[in-house]
């Protein structure tokens, strides 16, 4: 079997490892993910149990499903999924962070499968998941549509991959890099690339492309009167979607 070619950007990982301590901090550099994480989180406890058919009144609702967090960072989201029941697997191709991931689950009682690795790795290891998180990754990989085609051959037919990134449009560009970076600092100087962003069409032809289906998409806007972030209909700056592989005939 030819091995999948990576896709991963070594500047971008360099990045993200030098940060790698302060994931769980919330004031620190990945305040802007805390205070995120609320909304994501709400949006994908909804969207499985819709999607498959389970009990959203349970506490632990998604028993059973095998679940893969890539580009896990610190385990931000890879926690409270497995909290919800799921069989996690928390993959990054940054050791520093699967280190930082791997102690704070330890600490909090969490059976999480960290691995320092990467989605090309994971095909070639012929692993496969219920569902996929694809959380703000994908505009920070090399090759975006090598990689939404190694996350497809991931997912089990039937399966669910959620995927949030930023729009490339003058309006992310002045919010999420001059504003959120060099006016606010919320994030350190050079987190994003504007010309890295996906635009939503972008995204739905390379989901197509890896036989997966778009649901829908939801935009993401932080309302600056209640200092939180909620789920809106404008995709200019920040969106999440969900994409569904078909079942097998």
């Amino acid at each position: 079997m030819q091995n999948a070619a990576e896709t991963v950007d070594p500047e971008e990982i360099a990045k993200f490892s030098a940060m790698a301590a302060e994931w769980w901090d919330p004031k620190g550099k990945f305040r802007p993910l805390h205070k995120f994480n609320p909304v994501r989180l709400e949006y994908i406890r909804h969207e499985v149990c819709q999607l498959k058919g389970l009990d959203a009144q349970s506490q632990t609702p998604f028993q059973g499903l095998d679940l893969l967090d890539i580009g896990c960072g610190g385990g931000l989201l890879s926690e409270p999924m497995c909290r919800l029941g799921a069989r996690v697997t928390g993959a990054d191709a940054s050791k520093a962070n699967i280190k930082t991931a791997s102690v704070h689950a330890r600490e909090q009682n969490l059976d999480i499968n960290y691995q320092a690795t990467t989605a090309a790795a994971l095909v070639d290891a012929g692993e496969s998941y219920d569902v996929i998180l694809n959380m703000e990754v994908i505009e920070h990989v090399a090759d975006p549509p090598a990689f939404i085609a190694q996350c497809s051959k991931l997912l089990r037919p039937g399966g669910i991959m959620f995927l949030a990134t930023l729009n490339r449009t003058m309006k992310a560009y002045a919010l999420a890099i001059l504003g959120a970076e060099y006016v606010l600092g919320w994030l350190p100087k050079g987190t994003h690339q504007w010309e890295k962003f996906i635009t939503p069409a972008e995204l739905e032809v390379m989901a197509k492309a890896s036989d997966l289906d778009i649901v829908r998409l939801s935009g993401v806007s932080f309302n600056p009167l209640m200092n939180k972030w909620q789920r809106t209909g404008d995709l200019g700056v920040n969106y999440m979607g969900i994409a569904r592989k078909p079942e097998e005939a």
